[in-house]
């Protein structure tokens, strides 16, 4: 049992690429998720339904017991209108309305759910000098198309850094 879950947790880091970096002083990430705009997510998209990718990114350090710094949660949100055939994009950062966009083109729309660049997560100032942190990203996936339960799914990964200033 151990093993099938450490190979389903080696398997959703592969699909989840996270790259963490220091500018202007803040702690900026950037993530893609792999394989997510899937066969599935397309039908559910294409029925109309309003498909949402949501992550949860964390700034923590690792201790004894890991000690949270900073976290953000952002969502993309697609809403399909079958009249018109376009999709309307919404991208929230904390819940605050980020940028609208209205488009036809699907990858376009795949590269919204499921790609994020330089999403800042903490000021600098919060950070110790020469100390190990990581930065933890959690998806979520509404609607998930092949739940008979309705569940979401959901894939973390991370990915360790040393601050140096």
């Amino acid at each position: 049992m151990l093993f099938l879950l450490a190979v389903a947790t080696l398997g959703a880091e592969e699909t989840l690429r996270i790259t963490p970096f220091i500018s202007d002083n803040r702690v900026l990430v950037s993530f893609e998720l792999n394989d997510a705009y899937n066969e599935a997510i397309r039908e559910a998209i294409a029925s109309g339904l309003r498909t949402t990718f949501t992550y949860h990114l964390e700034l923590r350090t690792p201790a004894w017991i890991d000690r949270t710094i900073a976290t953000t949660i952002v969502a993309t949100t697609d809403q399909y209108d079958n009249l018109t055939r376009r999709h309307t994009l919404t991208r929230t950062v904390d819940g605050r309305v980020e940028e609208v966009r209205v488009t036809e083109d699907d990858a376009v729309v795949k590269t919204w759910l499921t790609t994020w660049i330089r999403v800042p997560v903490a000021d600098t100032a919060r950070l110790d000098p020469a100390r190990d942190y990581y930065v933890r990203v959690t998806t979520r996936t509404r609607p998930l198309g092949g739940s008979l339960l309705g569940l979401t799914k959901t894939i973390t990964g991370q990915v360790k850094f040393t601050f140096i200033p």
